[in-house]
C-alpha cells in the first residue's frame, strides 16, 4: 500500500491526514499545535500518525504541510533583521506606499509598521529609465562600502529592489553578485528573481517580504525536513498560497508564496471534493481554532488574486487594504474573519458584545479545555449550548470543564448584560454567526454570484456547528460535511499538484503587439518552468505548462487575469485574448467596453506537475446503529430540549438524519438544526438540506 500524508498547523490543534492512494481511505490524526515550537507538534503529529494507522514511513508517497510560519512572522513582527538597497533617491517607497487607507476621513490612523527602518535602507547610485536602458551605470564603487555598512548593522538578509530592474535587470545582477561575495552566506533577495514586474511600491513590498521572512521559514524548513527524514518519510513539500505544493528549495527562492498556506489547502479538498459529488458550483466554508475563511469555487475553478495584504488588520478582514504589507503572488482569493472557535467574547465600553479578533489559541485555549484559560470563546458558547460533549472531546482524549467554562460566562458576558450564562452563549455564537455569514456574502454576492445556486462544503474543527446556520442566513440549499472535516484542509495537501507561477511584465496594445517578441518572452518563462519541474523529479507525462496574462483596458490602472492559449501567438490568440477579457470584466463589474482598446501588461505561466487523482472515501457500515446517546441542547426554535447524539463512524450507506440532532465524530461536531435533514452517502460524506426541499 501506498500513502500519501498532509499535515496542517491550526490554531489550537495541528492535524494529519492520510490517504490510501489505491483505495482512497482515509484517516486522521489530531494533536495540540506546539506554538513555541511548531515543528515539535508536526513530528508529534505524524509520530502519532504512523503508529495508531500501522503505516511505515516506507509506504509513504508523499508529505506535504501547510505551515503558519510566514503568516505568524508578520503578524506578530518577528521577522528577521533586514536591510533595503534601493536606487539612489528612492529609498523611502515602503513608507510613501499608496494611497488606500482603511478608513479615509480617519486622519489619525496609524500608518502600518515598515519592515525596514529608515537606519537600514541604503541606497545606490544607478538609473535604467523606463525603456529598459541604462540612463546611469552602477556606481560599483559604491559596492565595498555598502558591503561593510550591511556587515556592521549585522543584517541577517538583504533586499535589493532597483527602479525598472523589471525591464534590465543588469544592475541587480550585478549588485547581487558583488554583495553575495563580499557577505557569503548572506541571503540576497533580487526584485528581478522574485517579481519582475511592474508597479515599484509591490514590487519593493513582496521583495522585502521574502527577506523579512526568508532566514525563519529556512530555519522552520530545514530542521522539519532533517527531522521528517529521520523517520524515513519523503521528501518534503510545503503548499502554497495559489493552490499547489513545492519543494523547499523552491520555496525558499519565494517564501512569500507560502502565505495563507494552510487556508489555500482546504479549498484544494473542497474543489477535489466537488469534482468527486458532482457539484461543479461550492462555497468553501473553513472554521478553525483562530479565524473563519471562506471562498467561491465556480464551474469547478478556484479563483486567485494578486492583489493581497499580509500582516495587518486586513489579514483579517479580506476586503479592506492599506493596513498591511503587499505581495504580489498568486493567492487564493479569500475571505477571513476574526471567528474561531478561540475567539474570545467580549463587552466593549459600550457593553456592546463582541467576539475576536483575540484568540485562546493553543496555549491557554478556550475556558472548558481547563489548560488556563480565563475568558469565554466560541468553544465554551457551544460547549454551554449542549452542541459539544460536556464531558470530553477528540475521542475521550481531551477531558472538559463544563462548570469552569459555565462560570467564566456568568461573570465575564450574563453579569454584566443582565443574562443568564446560556443566554450569554447564544449571543455570542448569534454574533459569531452574523461575522461569518459576512465572509459567505462577500465571496458570493459582493462577487456578483448568487449563493442560491451553490452548495456550502463546511470544515474545519468548527465548521459544521455553525454550517447550517450560515446556509439559514444565506439561503443555501444544501451543505455537504465531508469525511474527517477537523482535519480537511490537511487532505487538500495530498491531492494537490506540484505548481509554481512565473511572471513578467510585458507592455502593448494587443492589437499593435509584435508575435515574435511575445512568443520569445513565454518562451523563456516555459523554459524556467521547465526546468523546475524537471529538477524536482516529475515525470515527463506529467508536466503541464498553462499560460495567462493580465489585460485591461488602456486607460485602467488595475488588471485582471485571463487564460492564454497555447502555441505560437497569432492575430487570432490575441483576439480570444481581448474577448476573454471582455467577458471576465463583464462578470466581474458588471459591465466590459468591447470597443475600448485593450492593454497586455503582464505574461505568466504556470508550471504544473500532475499528481494521479484522488477519490476520498471513509467507510461506512452495512447497518445503521449510529445513536450513542441524549443530552439537552438548545435551538432558537425550541429553546433548550433533548436531542439525541449520534456516533458518525457508526452510520450506514444512506441513514436518515433528522434534525434537531448532534452528529460526533473524532475531529469535530456537527449541529443539525430543526427543520435540516440528511443522508449518508456511499463514501462516508454528509448531505443535508432543509426538509422542504428534500
Amino acid at each position: 500500500m501506498s500513502w500519501r500524508i498532509g499535515v496542517d498547523i491550526g490554531g489550537t490543534f495541528t492535524d494529519v491526514a492520510l490517504v490510501e492512494e489505491a483505495s482512497g481511505r482515509i484517516g486522521i490524526a489530531k494533536v495540540p499545535t506546539t506554538p513555541r515550537n511548531f515543528a515539535q507538534g508536526v513530528l508529534s503529529g505524524l509520530e502519532t500518525a504512523l503508529r495508531e494507522h500501522g503505516i511505515a514511513a516506507k509506504d509513504v508517497s508523499l508529505l506535504a504541510h501547510a505551515t503558519t510560519v510566514v503568516t505568524n512572522a508578520l503578524l506578530e513582527q518577528k521577522g528577521a533583521r533586514i536591510a533595503l538597497v534601493t536606487t539612489r533617491g528612492f529609498r523611502d517607497v515602503l513608507e510613501l506606499r499608496r494611497s488606500s487607507r482603511i478608513d479615509l476621513y480617519d486622519l489619525f490612523q496609524d500608518p502600518p509598521a515598515v519592515l525596514v527602518p529608515r537606519r537600514r535602507r541604503f541606497e545606490v547610485t544607478e538609473r535604467i529609465d523606463a525603456q529598459g536602458a541604462v540612463v546611469t551605470p552602477l556606481a560599483e564603487s559604491e559596492i565595498p562600502a555598502l558591503a561593510e555598512r550591511l556587515k556592521a548593522e549585522r543584517v541577517e538578509a538583504v533586499a535589493v529592489c532597483l527602479m525598472f530592474a523589471f525591464l534590465n535587470d543588469a544592475h541587480e545582477r550585478r549588485l547581487a553578485q558583488a554583495l553575495r561575495s563580499a557577505l557569503p552566506g548572506l541571503p540576497v533577495f533580487v526584485s528581478s528573481e522574485v517579481l519582475p514586474e511592474i508597479r515599484e511600491f509591490e514590487r519593493t513590498s513582496t521583495t522585502a517580504v521574502c527577506a523579512y521572512v526568508g532566514p525563519i521559514l529556512e530555519s522552520y524548513l530545514r530542521n522539519l525536513e532533517t527531522a521528517t527524514r529521520s523517520l524515513g518519510l519523503p521528501k518534503l513539500h510545503v503548499m502554497g498560497s495559489s493552490g499547489g505544493v513545492f519543494d523547499v528549495a523552491e520555496g525558499l527562492k519565494m517564501p512569500a508564496m507560502a502565505v495563507e498556506s494552510g487556508p489555500a489547502a482546504g479549498v484544494i479538498a473542497a474543489a477535489l471534493i466537488g469534482r468527486q459529488l458532482g457539484r461543479p458550483n461550492l462555497i468553501s466554508f473553513d472554521m478553525g481554532g483562530t479565524t473563519a475563511k471562506a471562498s467561491l469555487i465556480e464551474n469547478g475553478r478556484i479563483e486567485t488574486t494578486s492583489d493581497y495584504e499580509v500582516g495587518g488588520s486586513g489579514n483579517v478582514s479580506r476586503w479592506m487594504h492599506g493596513t498591511g504589507h503587499p505581495i504580489r503572488v498568486p493567492v487564493i482569493d479569500l475571505a477571513e474573519v476574526s471567528a474561531g472557535g478561540g475567539s474570545i467574547a467580549w463587552l466593549d465600553p459600550a457593553g456592546a458584545l463582541r467576539v475576536g479578533p483575540r484568540s485562546a489559541g493553543a496555549e491557554p485555549g478556550p475556558v472548558c479545555y481547563g489548560q488556563g484559560g480565563t475568558e469565554p470563546t466560541v468553544t465554551d458558547a457551544n460547549l454551554m449550548l449542549g452542541y459539544l460533549d460536556a464531558r470530553s472531546l477528540l475521542g475521550g482524549k481531551l477531558p472538559i470543564d463544563f462548570a469552569r467554562a459555565e462560570a467564566a460566562f456568568a461573570e465575564k458576558i450574563g453579569k454584566p448584560l443582565g443574562q443568564t450564562a446560556l443566554e450569554a452563549a447564544a449571543g455570542v455564537i448569534a454574533v459569531v454567526d452574523n461575522a461569518m455569514a459576512e465572509a459567505l456574502r462577500i465571496v458570493s454576492l459582493e462577487r456578483g454570484r448568487d449563493p442560491r445556486e451553490f452548495s456550502l462544503i463546511a470544515f474545519g474543527g468548527a465548521g459544521p456547528l455553525h454550517a447550517c446556520r450560515l446556509a439559514d442566513e444565506l439561503q443555501i440549499p444544501e451543505v455537504v460535511v465531508p469525511p474527517i472535516p477537523g482535519g480537511f484542509s490537511a487532505l487538500g495537501l495530498v491531492g494537490s499538484d506540484l505548481k509554481r507561477e512565473y511572471v513578467r511584465t510585458f507592455f502593448g496594445r494587443l492589437d499593435r503587439i509584435e508575435a515574435a517578441p511575445l512568443d520569445q518572452a513565454f518562451a523563456e518563462l516555459e523554459r524556467t518552468g521547465r526546468a523546475m519541474l524537471e529538477g524536482t523529479g516529475v515525470s515527463a507525462g506529467d508536466r503541464a505548462i498553462e499560460r495567462a496574462a493580465d489585460v485591461r483596458y488602456v486607460r485602467q490602472a488595475y488588471e485582471l487575469t485571463v487564460p492564454f492559449a497555447d502555441g505560437a501567438v497569432t492575430a487570432a490568440s490575441l483576439e480570444q485574448l481581448a474577448a476573454s477579457f471582455h467577458e471576465r470584466h463583464r462578470q466581474t463589474y458588471g459591465h466590459d467596453s468591447p470597443h475600448e482598446p485593450v492593454q497586455l501588461v503582464n505574461i505568466r505561466v504556470t508550471a504544473i506537475g500532475r499528481r494521479a487523482g484522488l477519490t476520498i472515501r471513509q467507510p461506512v457500515l452495512a447497518e445503521a446503529g449510529a445513536r450513542k446517546g441524549s443530552r439537552h441542547a438548545w435551538f432558537r426554535e425550541t429553546g433548550r430540549i433533548e436531542v439525541d447524539v449520534l456516533a458518525r463512524e457508526r452510520f450506514a450507506v444512506g441513514t436518515a438524519i433528522d434534525g434537531p440532532v448532534v452528529v460526533e465524530s473524532l475531529d469535530s461536531t456537527l449541529v443539525v438544526p430543526p427543520g435540516w435533514r440528511g443522508t449518508v452517502d456511499a463514501n462516508g460524506f454528509l448531505l443535508l438540506r432543509r426538509r422542504d426541499d428534500v
